[in-house]
């Protein structure tokens, strides 16, 4: 049938993952460091990966394509849900994983996405392994209880590697705003124009 469908440049994919992010259905994969549309029947055609990629790699077009089976997603969805832990790879790349304790010059920060998380975001989102940490170099930190800048651990970092991204991931109330506002002044700092992306997850484990 045809039909309205996403489309990937792969020569303009930077490779940060946000769109395989964005995609709750699971139709987008990322694959040698590029995003690739792997399910093409779990593609809704919504678009919802098209405002989370800073690159402006995707795009709508209308060809032959399988009908989306909204089934077939719903289905895949409950497998991953209930997987047991011996079925669920963990998706960390590196360690240490604590700000405070991530050497400035480690090697896996060349040409790294950086996901820069609060503690409680792992916690509290379910799918925290697969939709965040997955492709990215991780650091964590609560801004409430460490007694510490992260700003300038942080700018350091940003200012002595080639990061590609950053993704930060806080919780809805207030006091995590300090590891938002810590990315934000490393940016700063650094002199740097990285794409950064900040997402929020409610106390309910939801995004908003």
């Amino acid at each position: 049938m045809i039909r309205k469908i996403i489309h990937i440049d792969t020569d303009a994919c930077t490779g940060c993952g946000l769109c395989a992010e964005a995609c709750h259905e699971g139709a987008i994969q990322m694959i040698d460091g590029k995003a690739v549309l792997t399910r093409e029947d779990y593609c809704d055609g919504l678009g919802d990966c098209l405002p989370a990629c800073p690159a402006g790699a995707i795009s709508f077009v209308e060809r032959e394509a399988p009908a989306y089976d909204h089934s077939a997603v719903q289905q895949a969805k409950q497998a991953r849900n209930q997987a047991g832990p011996e079925d669920v790879p963990s998706c960390l790349s590196q360690w240490p994983v604590q700000i405070k304790l991530a050497p400035i010059h480690a090697p896996y920060f060349a040409n790294a996405d950086l996901l820069i998380a609060a503690d409680c975001t792992a916690f509290s989102y379910g799918n925290f392994h697969h939709d965040f940490i997955r492709d990215h170099i991780t650091l964590i930190g609560c801004p409430k209880l460490d007694s510490t800048d992260y700003s300038e651990k942080l700018t350091e970092i940003l200012r002595e590697n080639d990061i590609r991204s950053i993704t930060v991931t806080r919780m809805e109330v207030p006091c995590c705003g300090g590891i938002q506002f810590a990315v934000e002044r490393a940016l700063e700092n650094s002199g740097k124009d990285i794409p950064c992306n900040v997402f929020t997850i409610g106390i309910d484990g939801h995004l908003q």
